[in-house]
């Protein structure tokens, strides 16, 4: 079974999450904190996941996303025993792991920025949308197809699922049909998650030969219809997705590094829903460090735009705080019901009935068995989630206040 049927993804931030310095670095900033991630390990299994989606682990020079070496870890987080170990304890505990390519650009002090990047009209390396510090790559280069082919063999080599790919949209769908062709001659399960936030998404995935996208029109309606009460506006996205749908099967998700979280775009309640929503819809879905706990964050402006949405996680899980343990279950049990329906994945999704304040949708077998799914979602007269199976059967309901995150 493909992972696009059946994975789901706990996604982290490791630079910020293990409390690696970002900017400030210092000769003597390197550490083993890959091992940090020991202990969350079989939280993450416990909250029902089954897939570590990993941030930039490679050498760069701050964030992560100025990459020196695509062969090394990042000094900060260890080295290649300890990337050895986090793949051993994934894999002991049934964990797929997918890393984040970098294949866009580069850090411009990266050895090769010289010879991979594109030019400008000065003949110096082409700023990544006027970024100091990242060269944008030329992907018409044929050394940038070779550099890219190998660094994700050779990861893929040492036990990883897949990648992620940053910046996708940017990079010509032709060098990624190239790339992945060749990739997968030995690796053909391999997952190829492309990072798009605007555009025809169906021709890119046709074109591009990558497995699925990130569905950010879905993102976006989930979030914005729940905090202005217009469900309208989800049952114009789920329209979308469902067309999506009929030729791959979306990455989903209700936050991640790079905006609000959702517990911050929304309120705690509104979170519960977003989670439903989330756990119910068809595609391949992630949740984001904390968001379980009700973490809150805003995407600010600036050198630390993203601080608050990468923040360090604790040393271990009995180090969180009491308040965000209601959304963790409140979070397992919507998983469960994934879990328990995996056809979900690929289920067909209609809106029975909607209003500004209420949404009630089926989600049905692709496989014509009869098994379904029911969601019926309210923001008044009270905040709350009914899911129920064939027969009426009540496969999860909540109605009240969920405790506030830190």
């Amino acid at each position: 079974m493909s992972l696009l049927d059946h994975a789901i993804w706990w996604q982290v931030f490791p630079l910020s999450a293990l409390g690696a310095p970002i900017r400030e670095r210092t000769p003597d900033d390197a550490g083993h904190r890959l091992k940090n991630l020991d202990p969350w390990l079989d939280y993450l299994v416990e909250l029902g996941c089954n897939g570590l989606l990993l941030g930039p682990v490679f050498e760069s020079v701050s964030h992560g996303y100025d990459t020196l070496d695509h062969f090394a870890i990042d000094r900060r987080l260890g080295d290649d025993e300890d990337f050895d170990h986090l793949i051993a304890e994934c894999r002991a505990r049934g964990i797929n792991v997918m890393l984040d390519g970098v294949f866009n650009h580069v850090a411009d002090t990266h050895p090769r920025a010289g010879e991979l990047a594109k030019l400008d009209s000065s003949g110096a390396p082409e700023k990544w949308e006027g970024h100091g510090g990242l060269a944008k790559l030329d992907h018409s280069n044929p050394a940038t197809a070779d550099l890219v082919t190998e660094a994700m063999l050779y990861w893929l080599r040492r036990g990883i699922a897949g990648w992620r790919l940053d910046v996708a949209y940017e990079v010509p769908p032709e060098f990624w049909a190239t790339v992945t062709a060749r990739v997968r001659k030995e690796f053909p399960n391999a997952l190829f998650l492309g990072e798009m936030i605007h555009g025809d998404f169906a021709a890119f995935v046709h074109d591009s030969t990558l497995d699925t996208v990130t569905q950010y029109n879905l993102w976006k309606a989930i979030w914005s219809s729940i905090d202005s009460a217009n469900f309208w506006e989800l049952d114009w996205a789920l329209t979308g997705h469902t067309e999506f749908c009929e030729t791959f099967t979306p990455q989903t998700f209700i936050s991640n590094h790079d905006v609000d979280r959702i517990a911050t775009a929304v309120g705690p309640e509104g979170a519960v829903l977003a989670a439903t929503i989330l756990m119910t819809v068809p595609g391949m879905p992630s949740i984001y460090y904390g968001d379980e706990q009700g973490f809150t964050g805003r995407k600010l402006e600036g050198f630390s735009a993203d601080d608050e949405l990468r923040p360090p996680l604790p040393p271990a899980p009995e180090n969180l705080a009491l308040v965000g343990k209601d959304l963790f279950h409140i979070y397992q049990g919507l998983i469960s019901i994934r879990r328990q329906h995996e056809w979900m994945a690929r289920g067909k999704i209609v809106v029975v009935e909607k209003t500004n304040e209420t949404i009630d949708y089926t989600v049905t077998n692709p496989d014509n068995s009869g098994d379904f799914v029911r969601v019926a979602l309210a923001l008044e007269p009270c905040r709350s989630v009914l899911i129920t199976g064939p027969g009426e059967r009540t496969l999860f309901e909540w109605r009240g206040v969920v405790p506030a995150g830190e």
